[in-house]
């Protein structure tokens, strides 16, 4: 494989800038909608813009019904245990999805798709990652990030009219960014294309790692440097062409059935109008396309959540120990009210994007927070689960059933679950992105002051505009009213929206102390901008959990202002913590442990261990005979079960 450009000779610090260079390149700059997380991060409660909460577009719809109850039918007949003990979704269930036109739920109608809205969408996957994530996960990859969500966004006329219809009728799409030494960090992007020698084409090399559906994708979505200019572009890329191969598929510690793997291109002629979008966009083109397909991952955990909810509540009704039911016992008690009104909460966040997409805001940070904060929790649910059930949640399933008890999947939920915070986008990159975002206003106005090349006579010009801009826009952070009788309209949560405003401004105020105290440093103090983002998600499912409350409350039902109640009383604690350990902490001191242990400095802490130096056993695939039988075995995929 070809590595044009290769970042291995260039110096630690030209990497870091090369990789900022195009990381801003590929950013969108413009705010040209309205953003409700942008405002909070600027000082500014919207609450206008979510009160009251925003309806989802066309879930009442009888024709989305429809196709609910048929996903709903089609759940109750499979066994997910038994896909996760194989390590496959059958090919019967596949043509079934098909059939429904579940691969086409995004799609337009015109080019045989359902139509769906996005809020129909999410709230189908939403339904799907309730029962079996390896089944969610396949959907999700084919329609929130492979080719449809791009083709349909960026694609010309006559792509659109080549491949929707495909996609819809069930050819199965993935997303190919990812590389062995390229996850984040674009720059290290070593997949190339170059122009045919006819000038009729671009012949692409390379190879693609943890591409999710890659190994049954019939097309693809390719990510490539133009060997000409280093520029990165994206391509519609059939995997039937001469020179795409599968080379391995991954297996994980969960989702069993994920059809993930390794994918090589070996000078594959790709025709020139099968650049999708504009050439050298091709990063522009992924991150606006995740803008909208992070909404899954959201949708997903929450659909996670309320089945462990639902776990937690059966279980702890039935299971007795002291003479009373373990719901009765205060600590388990409280672990189910946690689970409750955390789930009450991602719900909200789901619901709440996704209408926020649908009314056409910028949902860039509303996206992105979502994902990171659902997906944070959900983690958290499980563990919780898993402690409520005891040794029946950390026994499989399958195990279970053995004994002659009910197959309660905690196991299988906890380990297909851990894998979201990091599928598109761990959460440590989602709050380094977040938090260029919420600076991004500052960097617009005091961008010149903090740049550290450039000298005190080229800064001066810009401090005359720096001044006016925080004179009129810092001390209203300090004078504004945030106690009662503000917010009146939110009943018995009127305190915590008033606190959620208070902290709001607050909130902004240490955005800006932080830019003043660490100027150009304040990019390398990734643990005070992961704060400043906590704090804001944090904020935000507040503000969420509150809208959704009174509107459920003025359906008539009480119940979710005590859930929103406990939730908002819970996150308010965490939000002050936070704000407490943005200049109180040992942020310095571990940074020095962590380099040092990195350093080979703590060796000595290790010795005891067996090591890693053993060899590892190789662990065969299962056998041949299951993929030959269930019609697995495509002309493209012989190599990886055939070594």
């Amino acid at each position: 494989m070809a590595n044009v450009n290769s970042t291995d000779s260039n110096t630690p610090q030209t990497s870091a800038d090369k990789s900022r260079k195009i990381a801003e390149a590929a950013r969108e700059k413009q705010w040209k909608k309205p953003s409700f997380l942008r405002e909070m991060f600027l000082g500014n409660l919207r609450m206008d813009m979510l009160f009251p909460f925003p309806e989802p577009l066309g879930t009442e719809r009888p024709e989305f019904q429809e196709f609910r109850s048929k996903i709903i039918t089609l759940l109750n007949e499979i066994d997910s245990d038994e896909i996760d003990r194989i390590g496959r979704i059958p090919k019967k269930m596949i043509k079934q999805l098909t059939e429904m036109g579940a691969f086409g739920m995004k799609i337009e109608k015109k080019y045989g798709g359902l139509g769906f809205s996005l809020s129909e969408y999410c709230q189908i996957l939403k339904l799907v990652a309730s029962r079996d994530g390896n089944i969610s996960a396949l959907l999700s990859a084919h329609q929130s990030i492979g080719v449809p969500q791009p083709l349909s966004m960026f694609g010309t006329a006559a792509q659109k009219e080549q491949y929707l219809p495909q996609l819809a009728a069930g050819a199965i799409s993935a997303f190919a960014l990812t590389e062995s030494d390229a996850g984040s960090d674009p720059a290290r992007l070593v997949t190339t294309v170059r122009e045919s020698p006819d000038g009729k084409a671009y012949i692409l090399s390379g190879e693609k790692l943890w591409c999710t559906n890659g190994t049954i994708a019939k097309l693809l979505v390719v990510m490539a440097r133009h060997q000409e200019d280093d520029a990165i572009s994206a391509f519609i890329v059939e995997t039937g062409w001469e020179g795409v191969s599968v080379s391995h598929r991954s297996e994980f510690m969960g989702l069993k059935a994920l059809e993930n793997g390794q994918l090589h291109f070996n000078n594959v002629r790709i025709p020139k109008n099968n650049l999708l979008g504009e050439r050298g966009k091709g990063l522009k083109l992924a991150l606006i396309t995740l803008n909208t397909g992070r909404l899954t991952l959201p949708a997903t955990a929450a659909g996670t959540a309320k089945t462990c909810l639902e776990i937690c509540r059966r279980w702890a009704a039935e299971r007795v120990q002291w003479g009373r039911p373990i719901a009765h016992h205060e600590t388990v008690a409280h672990k189910i009210a946690d689970v409750a009104s955390q789930t009450f909460a991602m719900d909200a966040i789901a619901d709440l994007s996704a209408a926020m997409a649908e009314n056409e805001n910028d949902i860039r940070l509303e996206a992105a927070i979502a994902k990171l904060y659902n997906t944070e929790k959900l983690w958290q649910i499980v563990d919780e689960t898993l402690q409520i059930r005891g040794g029946r949640g950390y026994e499989t399933a399958y195990s279970l059933k053995g004994r002659g008890e009910k197959g309660i999947p905690v196991e299988r939920i906890l380990r297909d679950s851990r894998i979201n915070r990091i599928f598109e986008g761990s959460s440590e990159i989602m709050r380094l992105f977040i938090s260029r975002e919420a600076v991004d206003k500052h960097l617009q106005v005091a961008g010149n002051l903090l740049d550290t090349k450039k000298t005190l006579w080229q800064q001066l010009p810009s401090l005359p505009k720096i001044l006016f801009f925080y004179l009129r826009w810092y001390l209203p952070l300090w004078l504004k009213w945030g106690r009662w009788p503000r917010f009146g309209q939110y009943k018995e949560l009127a305190s915590h929206v008033r606190f959620i405003e208070r902290s709001t401004r607050k909130l902004a105020r240490e955005i800006f102390h932080g830019m003043v105290w660490h100027r150009a440093r304040l990019e390398r103090r990734q643990a005070f901008l992961g704060r400043i983002v906590d704090i804001g998600a944090a904020l935000f499912a507040m503000a969420a959990s509150v809208s959704r409350a009174r509107k459920i409350f003025e359906e008539g039902n009480r119940n979710a202002v005590n859930l929103a109640d406990v939730f908002c009383k819970r996150t308010r604690r965490s939000v002050q913590r936070l704000f407490e350990d943005l200049w109180h902490h040992a942020d310095g001191p571990r940074r020095k442990i962590g380099r040092q242990v990195a350093d080979k400095q703590f060796t000595w802490l290790e010795e005891g261990a067996a090591g890693l130096e053993a060899p590892q056993p190789v662990e065969l695939p299962i056998e041949e005979s299951f993929y030959l039988e269930e019609g697995y075995f495509e002309t493209s995929m012989s190599s990886v079960y055939s070594n």
